[in-house]
């Protein structure tokens, strides 16, 4: 039986998903293909070849239609959403030939060219920056660099080889290359100021970096359709419409349907992203702060942590081996304690910094520890949540930044692995004194956030459509988990978070050679 619906792509870092929904966005089928990276390369390089994303797709396509199949139902596809990891390098010639691997947003080869142009452009350029990675390869591999007549991210790459087009969502756009707010494009005196870096210092002649990049397109707008190429990898026919491809972080912010400025989208795992939907653009530079857009051009504010949720993990599962004699789960052991230990964890706090902090200007990983221990509150309950809270804080300093500039923070949208215990959600609204919500489908994630934007531009095909704000809340569905913050707990975490300030402005005393 036929069923109308939208596909949703989304290639990450490790593997390729599909899903499939009905017209009203419900989940029908997943399929997954899998890519590993180019084998062999030295510390901080992170490759992939475009072909295996295509090959995973493929993949990805088949094993969804077998899973549809099992339940006797054929897909009529209406519209075509793409997500992908940002910040890549996709390089091809003029006939559209990827030249050699891409390198992936974790590669770390170009971080004085992020430096270089942070300085010179006078805005954040972090090393992820696709910009910072071209100038890299423009310096490095100067032969390679003549050849390019395009440069795309990976989601790029895949709306290319299924439409023939180069477009590209502006949300990965701002990804590649800073974006202006007034005319959502490219900024068009940072362009200037990028060739003129790169006049002085190429050694063989590219072309003017407005010539490469994508076109810009919002959600809703043109991205193209399915070719003769995209049929046959897809299997599907011609001529179906596809979305403006998005990067993975605007798709996960729609998937929270998370479009309203004063949004904020926080995920907490191994480690942890706050994007802050703005009404204007941010002023000046932060360390701690990156900026992109969402898919229809809003501002988007992001702290993101190295250290997440891993230095809480390994004091829950160091007192979970002890209590349960070296077996057991630690987490069904400590995690009661946690939510029982008091606001100020007994007097405790914590450092959480096992790697190196970029963003706080933590250069030296390797100082986790907790001070304040006495035989009164040496419990696991209490160093487990002063390790916790010591990441929040951290979020919350990136924060403060937005703060002072006047940004709306008005709800707290939480994913990740601390939504596996959702009582978590309380202490993060009172540290932020804000309320959270946990939203129902925790797992539908960027891929899901992909076949909104394919049904937003068959909507828009067919005739008018809200704005996408309007459209992002009428997919609300379920009963999401509110937290409303405690007036109490607001202001003992705020004595505690002023306290911990002071203390990570010791850590660089704390690092023994």
């Amino acid at each position: 039986m036929k069923r109308s619906g939208y596909l949703g792509i989304d290639a990450g870092t490790q593997g390729l998903s599909a899903i499939f929904t009905d017209e009203s966005l419900h989940i029908l089928a997943t399929g997954e293909g899998l890519y590993d990276m180019v084998p062999g390369l030295a510390a901080e390089c992170y490759e992939q070849h475009p072909g295996d994303w295509e090959q995973a797709l493929g993949m990805a396509l088949a094993d969804l239609r077998k899973k549809l199949s099992a339940t006797g139902i054929e897909m009529d596809v209406r519209g075509i959403g793409i997500s992908g990891q940002m910040h890549g390098e996709v390089l091809a010639d003029q006939l559209g030939r990827a030249l050699g691997p891409a390198r992936l947003w974790c590669d770390g080869r170009n971080e004085s060219e992020g430096h270089e142009l942070t300085e010179r452009l006078g805005v954040k350029c972090p090393k992820r920056l696709t910009a910072a990675r071209w100038l890299w390869t423009i310096r490095t591999q100067p032969d390679k660099a003549a050849q390019v007549a395009h440069i795309t991210t990976p989601a790029g790459w895949i709306a290319f080889r299924l439409t023939g087009q180069w477009n590209l969502g502006i949300g990965d756009a701002a990804g590649m290359f800073p974006i202006d707010q007034q005319t959502l494009d490219y900024d068009a005196r940072l362009l200037a100021d990028f060739d003129a870096v790169v006049a002085k210092t190429a050694q063989a002649s590219v072309r003017p970096l407005a010539d490469l990049l994508p076109t810009v397109r919002r959600v809703g707008e043109d991205g193209g359709t399915l070719d003769a190429h995209g049929a046959a990898v897809l299997g599907l026919p011609t001529g179906i419409p596809v979305a403006p491809a998005e990067g993975d972080q605007p798709a996960a912010l729609a998937g929270s349907l998370i479009g309203r400025a004063g949004m904020v989208a926080m995920s907490f795992g191994t480690s942890v992203v706050a994007n802050s939907v703005g009404d204007r653009a941010f002023r000046g530079i932060a360390t701690a702060i990156d900026h992109f857009c969402a898919p229809d051009g809003k501002p988007i504010n992001m702290v993101w942590l190295r250290n997440g949720t891993t230095p809480m993990n390994t004091v829950v599962e160091m007192f979970g081996k002890v209590s349960n004699g070296g077996r057991g789960d630690g987490f069904a052991a400590v995690i009661p304690q946690l939510l029982a230990a008091a606001d100020d964890c007994g007097g405790l706090l914590a450092l959480p910094f096992m790697d190196d902090e970029p963003g706080l200007g933590v250069s030296r990983g390797g100082t986790a520890c907790v001070v304040g221990l006495n035989a009164a509150n040496a419990t696991p309950g209490n160093v487990a949540k002063a390790m916790l809270l010591a990441t929040m804080f951290n979020l919350r300093m990136g924060s403060d930044l937005l703060d002072a500039q006047g940004y709306p923070r008005n709800e707290i949208i939480l994913s990740g692995g601390l939504t596996k215990t959702p009582a978590l959600g309380q202490i993060l609204a009172d540290v932020f004194n804000t309320p959270v919500a946990i939203l129902d489908a925790a797992a539908e994630g960027t891929a899901w956030g992909a076949t909104l934007m394919a049904k937003y531009r068959a909507d828009a095909l067919a005739g008018s459509i809200p704005d996408w704000e309007t459209f992002l809340a009428g997919h609300a569905s379920g009963s999401p988990q509110r937290f409303t913050p405690r007036p109490a707990s607001v202001a003992a975490y705020g004595r505690l978070y002023d306290r911990y300030c002071r203390l990570v402005a010791l850590q660089g005393q704390l690092y023994v050679e």
